[in-house]
């Protein structure tokens, strides 16, 4: 199984977007995330990230894409982020990337305004839309799973459910570790998304709060999430870690190869890699 990086670990730190990539593959990473949004980057930075991967051999797995606006009650904004996803969607394309991770964002109004029944048709509806044009470039969607109370998807039975509305084989799972953690999802209870999984990301929390901490860093068990993975026998797996803002971002670097270093090792023990 692979290990990548999202690359947002480092914009966050500040550090420009060559220097990202360049030590991705410095660290030892075996693919690279792009945390970039098409309407907000030209033609040339996508020339440069793609030329810059390919010199390096890294290959670009994920493109992830956070499209609150799919759920939004005014269809205007909808009509708008259906048309923004699908520009990420040719990005992906263009980078040859595998699949577009996509966030679907929360509920608005604690559920008291609009209907949630509603919102959660509007999801589906466009993420039917969206499946239907990534079948088309050939990729795939991997939703993702986000443990916060008002999200849209923020469990097991959740996601199942959403997967099963959607009904398109183009649109699958993405499985975060610390996010099943937060969600109180037990190792044991992704086998429900068996066959159903384009995607996966890798980090700690304190059990509490969001973090995307390198893991070792905080309590997840991560044994029995790989072994669990490890089950799913998913064909060209690729695991992601995803790190949220240095503590230091002066030493962002040494955080990086952390992360890289602790999840190999996890990794390597769950028979996962090499």
């Amino acid at each position: 199984m692979d290990l990548g990086l999202i690359n947002s670990a480092w914009a966050q730190a500040g550090r420009e977007t060559s220097f990202g990539i360049q030590k991705t593959k410095e660290i030892g990473f075996d693919t690279i995330d792009i945390f970039a949004d098409p309407l907000d980057i030209d033609v040339r930075e996508r020339k440069l990230i793609k030329d810059a991967c390919d010199t390096l051999e890294l290959p670009i797995v994920s493109i992830p894409c956070v499209a609150v606006g799919l759920i939004d009650f005014n269809p205007s904004v909808q009509r708008f982020h259906l048309d923004r996803c699908r520009k990420y969607l040719d990005m992906a394309y263009e980078f040859e990337a595998r699949n577009l991770l996509l966030v679907l964002g929360e509920y608005i109004w604690q559920k008291q305004v609009i209907p949630p029944e509603e919102q959660w048709a509007a999801a589906v509806r466009n993420v039917r839309a969206l499946g239907e044009y990534a079948e088309d470039l050939d990729l795939e969607i991997a939703l993702e799973l986000e443990p916060f109370e008002l999200s849209l998807i923020r469990d097991v039975d959740g996601m199942a459910r959403f997967l099963d509305e959607v009904d398109h084989p183009n649109v699958k799972a993405n499985l975060d570790i610390s996010h099943l953690v937060l969600s109180g999802e037990p190792p044991e209870s992704i086998v429900r998304l068996s066959g159903r999984v384009a995607h996966m990301h890798i980090s700690d929390c304190d059990g509490r709060v969001h973090g995307d901490l390198p893991p070792g860093r905080g309590v997840v068990d991560f044994p029995g999430y790989l072994r669990a993975i490890k089950a799913l026998n998913i064909p060209d797996a690729t695991i992601s870690v995803e790190l949220e803002y240095s503590p230091e971002p002066e030493k962002i670097v040494d955080w990086v190869r952390e992360a890289f270093e602790s999840t190999s090792r996890l990794m390597r023990e769950a028979g996962l890699r090499a």
